[in-house]
């Protein structure tokens, strides 16, 4: 490399794409737990924990599938769980079928909150994402979003150079 050369990294279009991607990556996430703790008193993190237990045959998952589920540490997890715990809406038990394991369940109070909670999200979700979108647009983003997850979940944990 040469003094005239430009420093490696990003460039045009793709700078552009990153600086588009890294500004929604902190402005959807305000506004979505925004609307949840004005409209229903839990962060958007605590919502996706209800609706994942909702969405189960037995509303109930092991701590560590639910860590899983929302990319969480248990530490996080078992913090969040507390908080709705006071609430009523969860409860731990033990899990029956190996008593290793704690299992998060679902309350019915719980099961009300999901219910009362999930239109006006999706409705923020379809104003803020989908409505500026053609139904080709919103294909192309979950299939992008795919492909990067799929990228991410494949690729080990980051770390530092021993050079750096």
């Amino acid at each position: 490399m040469t003094p005239s050369d430009p420093p490696p990294g990003l460039r045009g279009e793709q700078l552009a794409a990153w600086g588009a991607i890294a500004t929604l990556l902190v402005r959807l996430p305000a506004a979505l737990d925004a609307q949840l703790q004005r409209d229903s008193g839990v962060t958007h993190y605590e919502h996706g924990l209800l609706y994942a237990l909702d969405a189960t045959d037995d509303r109930a998952l092991r701590m560590s599938v639910l860590a899983g589920y929302a990319n969480s540490t248990l530490s996080r997890l078992s913090r969040a769980i507390s908080r709705l715990e006071r609430k009523g809406w969860v409860r731990r038990e033990v899990d029956p079928s190996d008593g290793r394991f704690t299992l998060a369940v679902l309350t019915e109070e719980g099961r009300q909150q999901v219910a009362r909670a999930t239109p006006a999200h999706h409705a923020l979700v379809e104003e803020l994402v989908f409505d500026s979108l053609t139904e080709a647009q919103v294909r192309q983003l979950a299939a992008a979003s795919r492909r990067i997850t799929a990228v991410i979940d494949d690729t080990p944990a980051w770390e530092p150079s021993a050079t750096n």
